[in-house]
Formats: C-alpha cells, sequence, structure tokens
C-alpha cells in the first residue's frame, strides 16, 4: 500500500543565519535538505514537499523598495510576492531534489505547482493584520507610506523600527488538490502550497489576490489532510518540541496525544511565531484524519522513530 509523507519546511531551510542568500548558498542550503528527506523515500513513502518564503519575501520587499526609491517603481502586491518567491523555490529545491535523486540512481520525477490557497474574505485576521513583512522604517517613513497606500504599519517590539503588517487568515481549500493527489500517487515528487500558498478569495468561482501571508505550517497541515497523507513531517531547528524549553525542568516530547498537545500549548509552552502554529498544525493534520505528525529537523529523518510525534491516543 501506498504511503504518502507531506514535509513542510521553513524558509530559513534555503537561506541560513549568517549567509548573504545568494543563489549558490541557497541550492546547497536546499541539496542538503534534499538529501535527508531522501530517507523517507527509503522508509516508502510518496512525498510531498511544503516550504516557507519569509526570507525570500523579504528579499523581494527590499528589492521592491530599491526601486521605488530609485526608479519610482510602483511596489507589486502581496499576492504577487507570494507568486514570485513560491516559483522560485520550488526551482530551487527541484534542482536540489533532482541532484539527490540522481546520485541514488532513482528515477522518480519532481514536479512543482503553483498554488493558490483559498481564505475567507470575512477572516477576522483581516480586521487586525499582525504579522509583519518586508523592510523596517522610521515612524515618520510609515506614517507617510500608510496614508499613501492605506497598508498597515507597527512598531517592532524589539525597537527596530516599524513595518508592515498584514492578516494571516487560516487556509480554507487548496486549489487544484485533485491534480497534487494524482501526480503523487503515480510516483511524483510534488512541491506545493510554497510559502502557505498564494492567498486567494473565492467570488462566484473567481479567485483574486489578497494582502496576507499564510501559515505554511497549517496550509501544509490542510493539504496533507485533503490529500488523504498518512503523516506530516514538519521540519525545524530542533530534534524534538519540548516543555519548559531552555528552562527549569527542560522535557523533551517523544509520543504525545492531541489532547496533551492541548494541553500544553494552553499552559503556554510553546512560542507563538515559533513552535506554537507548528503543534496547532500537528493538531489539525490529525484530527482531520492524519495518522500522526512528526516535528523534528531534517537531520533526524534516518530514524523512523525520530521526532516529537503527535498521534490520536
Amino acid at each position: 500500500m501506498k504511503k504518502i509523507a507531506m514535509v513542510a519546511f521553513g524558509g530559513n531551510a534555503l537561506l541560513r543565519s549568517g549567509q548573504k542568500g545568494t543563489y549558490q548558498e541557497q541550492l546547497a542550503n536546499v541539496e542538503q535538505t534534499c538529501e535527508q528527506l531522501y530517507n523517507l523515500l527509503d522508509q516508502g513513502y510518496f512525498l510531498v514537499i511544503g516550504h516557507g518564503n519569509g526570507p525570500q519575501v523579504g528579499t523581494v520587499m527590499l528589492q521592491q523598495e530599491a526601486g521605488r526609491q530609485l526608479f519610482n517603481l510602483e511596489a507589486m502586491p502581496m499576492d504577487y510576492c507570494g507568486a514570485q518567491t513560491q516559483g522560485a523555490i520550488a526551482y530551487l529545491i527541484e534542482q536540489g531534489m533532482n541532484r539527490v535523486l540522481v546520485r541514488h540512481g532513482n528515477r522518480r520525477r519532481v514536479v512543482s505547482l503553483v498554488t493558490q490557497v483559498v481564505v475567507d474574505k470575512d477572516d477576522p485576521m483581516f480586521r487586525n493584520p499582525t504579522k509583519p513583512v518586508g523592510p523596517y522604517y522610521t515612524r515618520e517613513q510609515a506614517e507617510r507610506f500608510q496614508a499613501e497606500t492605506g497598508a498597515v504599519y507597527r512598531e517592532d517590539p524589539k525597537g527596530n523600527g516599524w513595518r508592515k503588517v498584514v492578516a494571516s487568515p487560516k487556509p480554507v481549500r487548496i486549489n487544484n488538490l485533485e491534480i497534487i493527489r494524482q501526480l503523487v500517487e503515480v510516483g511524483n515528487i510534488v512541491i506545493t502550497v510554497g510559502g502557505g500558498g498564494i492567498p486567494v478569495i473565492e467570488n462566484g468561482g473567481i479567485l483574486s489576490g489578497v494582502e496576507a501571508v499564510i501559515d505554511k505550517d497549517l496550509a501544509s497541515a490542510l493539504c496533507a489532510s485533503q490529500i488523504r497523507a498518512d503523516a506530516l513531517f514538519i521540519l525545524t531547528d530542533v530534534p524534538k518540541v519540548y516543555v519548559n524549553f531552555r528552562k527549569p525542568g527542560e522535557r523533551a516530547l517523544d509520543v504525545i496525544t492531541v489532547e496533551e498537545a492541548k494541553r500544553y500549548l494552553a499552559e503556554g509552552h510553546f512560542t507563538e511565531g515559533s513552535m506554537a502554529p507548528k503543534v496547532r498544525a500537528g493538531i489539525f493534520f490529525v484530527e482531520n484524519g492524519g495518522t500522526e505528525c512528526v516535528i523534528t529537523e531534517a537531520g533526524q529523518l534516518d530514524n523512523p522513530s525520530c521526532g516529537t510525534r503527535i498521534v490520536r491516543q
């Protein structure tokens, strides 16, 4: 019987701390990650890959800011930036995975889909945008841009300046879902919902992009659930999830139930913007038909029992 694994990894898997983000740096990073993903192929999984794009979208917005200052060029909207980076990152993953497949003598093909993800136009997050994107500005610049464009800018809590903030609505539906399922069932490695997907709203069957950012772990969980994947692997920079992380009583979690995961969330063990969204995505996947969600680092994937596993009971 075919086993399907959905794998989600962050945009930082391509752009590491201290690097400039050159093409060669990102390609080397993604190839290393793809080599580690090959362990899942050895374990009999068919693969679907989702990825983040936060650092890459930030770079695009910096480039647009330079174009605005030097040439008075109008900035592109967030959905366009998402599509641009989704396609570029998928290309890098295709390149990296193809090199790995050739090294292993594996003839499997890699297919990328620039994927739109439908969100609810009435999602409450649109009334309270909180997701910071793009470069930092002074207060005066932020106030001017807000007056000119209607975008919302807020001060960074760490005092680095002011940044544009957009909504982060929940994903409702993955576009072209049946095509994703068909491609993976015949053995292709499919790259989809990059950066959480391009956020769109639907009106009378017409999809229109919106200024928003979708959480890539939750979008991957939704995709995994809807294609009936057996497992969801969420890759991060630690081997397991911890309670009391970096505090007295720190403890790694091996296997936890959905109810235990919910309790730890309610007790505040997981940081927003870091581990909390990953745990929520794992809970969503298991509650919506998945067998297990594994949260770990890519280097652990050669161990079939790696990471923290969220299960039903």
